[in-house]
């Protein structure tokens, strides 16, 4: 943790990696951070201590920038860093679709690019971080973005061709989640529980069955075996899952998500 790592665009995701950066050892001396509002900066400095400057200044000082921006603002703030950024920086870029390519071509040549999918659950310290390197990142610039994205959870590294496919399954994943408690939590009114108990009972639900997922090592099949007695209440529901194409619903919802997070890359925003 030697180095100065500057975190350009602190919206939600920013402000997670920054504080999960300060909770996992970084001093505030080492962090710079940039935004667009004024206000905006006064607030994150009194909150963590740390320094805000301007893209140009971040860019000089230093060692790792990490672009937190959204997919459609990229090219203007690659064009602002481009004069300031040398070979020697590593860049590594949080926004969804953005190739490491599209990245290099506009920094100086053989600068180091690694092409991160965090999801929002970095904010509570339980994010997945999917991380790919560019054509000049080495496994020590992996390293050290693991380092920083490790503070607010989990990391994987995959080949960047699989980063499209990751962004919709681990992107966008949380909300797939967020909506069947929805609907779940409308059946149980439906079945005659009060809003708020019918919320507890299925968030626990949630909770329980993503631990047992994590720490079992079950297949998820065996799993849902354990709980599916015959002629039970559960198989029944299942039964209905599968008549209302459930599975290929959602086969269908993340290819969609794909195939977005691929014309993003191509710049049709």
């Amino acid at each position: 943790m030697t180095q100065t790592v500057a975190v350009l665009g602190t919206g939600k995701i920013g402000e997670a990696l920054l504080s999960g950066m300060l909770r996992a050892g970084w001093r505030p001396a080492q962090l710079l951070v940039t935004t667009r509002r004024a206000e905006r900066a006064r607030e994150l400095h009194d909150r963590y201590g740390v320094e805000t400057v301007d893209n140009a200044e971040a860019a000089k000082r230093a060692d790792i920038l990490i672009l937190a921006v959204k997919p459609q603002d990229m090219g203007r703030l690659l064009d602002e860093l481009a004069p300031h950024v040398t070979a020697d920086r590593l860049v590594v870029s949080a926004a969804a679709g953005i190739t490491t390519a599209f990245i290099e071509e506009r920094l100086a040549a053989g600068t180091p690019v690694v092409r991160v999918m965090p999801n929002t659950p970095v904010l509570v310290d339980e994010g997945m971080s999917v991380i790919s390197a560019g054509s000049h990142a080495t496994h020590e610039h992996l390293g050290h973005t693991e380092e920083i994205f490790g503070g607010v959870g989990k990391t994987l590294r995959v080949p960047e061709s699989q980063q499209d496919a990751a962004t919709a399954l681990s992107g966008s994943g949380p909300a797939y989640f967020y909506f069947l408690v929805e609907a779940m939590t409308d059946a149980g009114i439906l079945l005659g529980l009060p809003r708020a108990q019918a919320h507890d009972l299925i968030v626990q639900a949630a909770i329980g069955a993503a631990v047992m997922l994590r720490d079992s090592g079950e297949h998820p099949v065996k799993l849902r075996e354990a709980v599916t007695s015959p002629a039970g209440t559960t198989i029944s529901a299942i039964r209905e899952l599968e008549n209302h194409g459930v599975r290929a619903a959602l086969i269908a919802a993340l290819e969609a998500a794909r195939d977005r997070s691929r014309e993003l890359a191509s710049g049709n925003g």
